[in-house]
């Protein structure tokens, strides 16, 4: 491409001009020549060039896009607005979801309807199943005269199949705190199989008849201390089937401490029995007392209180002045009236290991109905003997009983008690049985 080059501006009394690029005057027409001499200011090439070529930007502004049909382009421009992207996306979206399952081939349309078919039947059953395993707990409820409902669980899916076909696989019950005579059992848990429905449907099932049952219950030692705990007695448990009872009870306004050993049995079919045993109450380290009979029962002083007799003169003189005292202790009238009147030979009296023991064995019940005077002497109220008097061997056992019978079950059939074991948490109880009917 050849550079442009300035023109340059003939003076008026010239006729040739000399141009830049070698051209001659002669071929400059008289008009060029004549606007050339008339112009002040030189002429800038580019700006003619941009004159003789077309505007782009113009072009694009009036450029309607290809295919636009003729007369269009003479048309006014629309008012410009903003474009509007979500309808588009939207309806693109929607679009798209139908093209995709109209895409689907007809299987898969098939499964798709399965599954949700599927999924409404399940959510059906579960429905009726909870709606069944509700009416079954009010029957128990009513039935048994409970205070709560039980608990029923259904097993086995689906549920509405067993009920057409009358008859449920397995079912678990569990009854919280039933009333047994004086005490309420902790838990009654049982599962019942091959259980036969009787009833028009799974929204109104009358009854159940249970052919097979197995449960467990469980007397537990946390509420036998509150149910038995009036005398501050905490049960626990001790082997296979002992249970042992330590505490207070009070006894003419006196705190005596209790011990008490109960072994647990099987009483027939449907009861526990305990037989209570080593029943003591001790008052402080002055005497024992042994509920009962025998000779080695009743009250007692303690070893500490008949070895304290040889060094206190007043009690032990006062204990030998009894004359019912001196005829059980087999002591000789001689030996008695020197001890009497000598201090030294009362010390070797009641000193000796034969006279401690014979003292331990003397059941002083039987002394403070004639001589309440010696007991006072011996530092024992006489209300609380009398108190301990009225509280026999069988009071006091009753008061300690942990004996229990089944309650009845409604309808028909046999339960009966299996083995009974005593754990750590309380008494449990192997049960079974057969034939059970509930409702109608």
């Amino acid at each position: 491409m050849r550079s442009p080059h300035r023109i340059a501006t003939l003076p008026p009394d010239h006729n040739q001009a000399y141009p830049s690029d070698g051209w001659h005057a002669e071929s400059v027409p008289p008009e060029a020549a004549r606007e050339a001499v008339e112009t002040t200011a030189p002429l800038n090439p580019y700006d003619e060039l941009g004159a003789l070529a077309p505007n782009p930007l113009e072009e694009f502004l009036h450029d309607t896009g290809d295919g636009d049909e003729a007369g269009e382009a003479d048309k006014p421009d629309a008012p410009w607005q903003p474009p509007n992207h979500r309808r588009g996306s939207r309806g693109r979206g929607r679009s798209r979801r139908r093209n995709r399952f109209a895409g689907l081939p007809l299987a898969a349309k098939a499964v798709v309807a399965l599954v949700v078919l599927a999924a409404f039947l399940a959510l059906g059953d579960r429905w009726a199943l909870l709606y069944a395993e509700h009416e079954a707990a009010e029957k128990l409820k009513d039935s048994m005269h409970l205070s709560a409902a039980p608990e029923v669980d259904i097993e086995g899916f689906p549920f509405l199949t067993q009920v057409l076909d009358q008859r449920v696989d397995k079912v678990k019950v569990t009854v919280p705190d039933v009333a047994a005579d004086r005490i309420s059992l902790a838990q009654v848990s049982a599962t019942a199989t091959d259980v036969t429905i009787t009833g028009d449907g799974p929204t109104d099932i009358k009854g159940a008849l249970i052919r097979e049952m197995e449960g467990e219950v469980l007397l537990s030692f946390d509420d036998l201390n509150r149910e038995l705990g009036a005398s501050q007695v905490t049960f626990s448990g001790h082997g296979h089937d002992q249970v042992l009872a330590r505490g207070t009870l009070p006894v003419a306004g006196h705190d005596l401490k209790l011990r008490a050993d109960a072994r647990i049995e099987r009483n027939g079919d449907r009861g526990i029995s305990t037989d209570i045993g080593k029943m003591s109450l001790q008052i402080g380290d002055l005497a024992t007392y042994r509920p009962g009979t025998r000779e080695s029962e009743g009250l007692h002083l303690s070893k500490d209180s008949a070895d304290r007799l040889a060094e206190e003169t007043a009690k032990a003189k006062a204990l030998l002045s009894v004359p019912s005292i001196v005829e059980r202790l087999n002591v000789p009238d001689s030996v008695i009236s020197g001890a009497l009147k000598s201090d030294s030979k009362l010390h070797d009296l009641v000193g000796s290991p034969r006279f401690i023991n014979d003292v331990m064995g003397l059941n002083l019940i039987d002394v403070a109905m004639g001589h309440p005077e010696l007991l006072k002497k011996l530092g024992l109220d006489p209300a609380l003997l009398k108190g301990l008097s009225q509280l026999t061997r069988p009071v006091l056992a009753d008061r300690l009983t942990l004996a229990f019978q089944l309650p009845k079950l409604p309808g028909k059939g046999n339960v009966w008690l299996q083995d009974v074991s005593v754990q750590k948490d309380g008494i449990r109880v192997r049960l079974s049985g057969t034939g059970l009917g509930i409702g109608k």
